[in-house]
């Protein structure tokens, strides 16, 4: 009565021994904002799995998907999700037995002058041949291997996740790059066709000059005026051929083609995009959507997990062996009822005295989880800031673009009207070189707002973790 009385109590603490192992995973709270700020009342929505349709821009989709099949980074990432798949496999095979076979022949001869002599008419040489299948298995009571296994499941999870977030983040990247390469290129051409109009202006005023209808102060700030937009011409050629090289190193190209290539950046620099509208009730999807918050979400489960694996160390570990087999010195009698081998056999292995080594194991395990957690916040406040202050990017960038597009349209008319009192008379020739500056400063910053407006649109997308549903 005792003995059953012991084993029942017995078994009553190892099962609450396996049940204060288990991880008691739960997700942690935040404080959400209910609905988002800065949202258009209408404009275009993403549908799909590629965000960047919405610029509706073939060549921009070209270098995207070249970018998808040849960058690095993508590659290291596939590369690791393919180790954490392995991992997990491996991992998960723990849990199930281990059987091998061997087989082993040997003929041996003993010395017959040795220090044990042989008796008289023993042979010297023998055979002996044995083939044997064993199999070995550990008892997961504690729930180390399954917690393990649960472990190595989160850390897969995690590594797809990040594979995710480099391919969102390349997509903006090769997105931003592209709109910065034409943005460039308008930039170039607009002060290509200013350089033009003032050097076809400065022929015409040497003229004058030699007809006394003007002075050589005239002539002079006109030269100064050709010579500064001139001097601007190869500070942006420079800043184009930089932007370019990038753009190739996202694109995934071989030195050669970054060195000799060339990117086309297409056309129609000054085209709009469409505002981005945010579904509602996105805020609190975020955390379901964004693929580094799944990610730290996963590692942090990863983390409880292995606190069980570290306090699995605490109670014994028991295993079970044996083997089946047969053994002969004749090969012909090997497979024979008498030739007959096996063996079983259960061992437990338990940890008296680790000079609290698994104490300081436990508390390294609780220590990351810790980490993981406190990782996973900071994730989920990054997140949320560069949502807002993506969807204020993109608002602002409008107004800017507006006011820039309006400040364009009022310059070249001051521009014509000063030409026009400068030929009557009535203005000096000052007044056209200021309008020509001012006109092109605003025409470089109204092609730099059409590439900050296709930015935030980027950004967005990127803060959003790519399109929605």
């Amino acid at each position: 009565m005792t003995k059953s009385i012991l084993a029942v109590v017995t078994a009553a603490a190892l099962l609450a021994g396996c049940a204060g192992l288990r991880p008691d995973y739960v997700k942690p709270t935040v404080d959400l904002p209910t609905t988002w700020v800065d949202v258009p009342a209408d404009g275009a929505r993403a549908q799909g799995a590629q965000w960047w349709k919405v610029y509706g821009d073939p060549v921009l989709d070209r270098l995207i998907d070249e970018a998808l099949a040849g960058n690095p980074n993508v590659m290291l990432a596939v590369a690791r999700v393919d180790e954490a798949r392995a991992t997990l496999a491996s991992t998960s095979a723990e849990q199930l037995p281990y059987v091998t076979g061997d087989l082993n022949s040997n003929r041996t001869r003993l010395s017959q002058r040795g220090a044990t002599p042989l008796p008289p008419g023993v042979n010297p040489l023998s055979n002996d041949t044995r083939v044997r299948a064993a199999v070995s298995y550990e008892l997961d009571l504690w729930g180390r291997l399954r917690n393990a296994t649960e472990a190595a499941r989160a850390e897969l999870l995690a590594t797809e996740a990040a594979r995710e977030t480099v391919r969102t983040t390349l997509t903006s990247d090769v997105a931003q790059g592209y709109f910065a390469l034409r943005a460039l290129d308008g930039q170039l051409a607009a002060t290509r066709r200013s350089l033009q109009t003032r050097s076809e202006t400065l022929d015409l005023q040497r003229k004058r000059v030699q007809l006394g209808d003007i002075s050589e102060l005239d002539l002079r700030q006109q030269e100064a005026e050709v010579a500064a937009a001139r001097a601007q011409v190869p500070a942006l050629e420079r800043q184009r051929a930089q932007q370019e090289s990038a753009l190739a190193v996202l694109l995934g190209r071989s030195p050669r083609a970054i060195y000799e290539g060339a990117i086309d950046a297409g056309r129609d620099a000054d085209a709009r995009s469409p505002a981005i509208v945010v579904p509602a009730g996105l805020p609190s999807d975020l955390l379901l959507r964004r693929p580094d918050l799944l990610e730290t979400e996963q590692r942090l489960i990863a983390a409880k997990a292995r606190i069980a694996v570290a306090r699995a160390a605490y109670f014994p570990t028991i295993s079970l062996t044996g083997y089946l087999g047969s053994e002969s010195v004749a090969l012909g009698d090997l497979f024979s009822g008498p030739a007959g081998i096996w063996q079983v056999a259960v061992g437990l292995s338990q940890t008296i005295f680790g000079g609290g080594r698994i104490d300081a194991q436990v508390q390294a395990a609780t220590a990351r989880e810790r980490q993981a957690l406190a990782q996973y916040q900071r994730a989920i406040q990054t997140a949320f800031r560069e949502v807002r202050d993506a969807l204020v990017a993109q608002a602002k960038a409008r107004e800017q673009l507006e006011a820039e597009t309006q400040r364009v349209a009022a310059l070249s008319e001051a521009l014509r009207l000063a030409r026009l009192r400068y030929d009557n008379g009535i203005a000096s020739q000052l007044d056209v070189l200021d309008a020509e500056r001012n006109l092109l400063s605003a025409e470089l910053n109204r092609i730099d707002a059409v590439r900050a407006q296709r930015a935030a649109i980027a950004d967005l997308f990127k803060a959003l973790g790519g399109t929605w549903n």
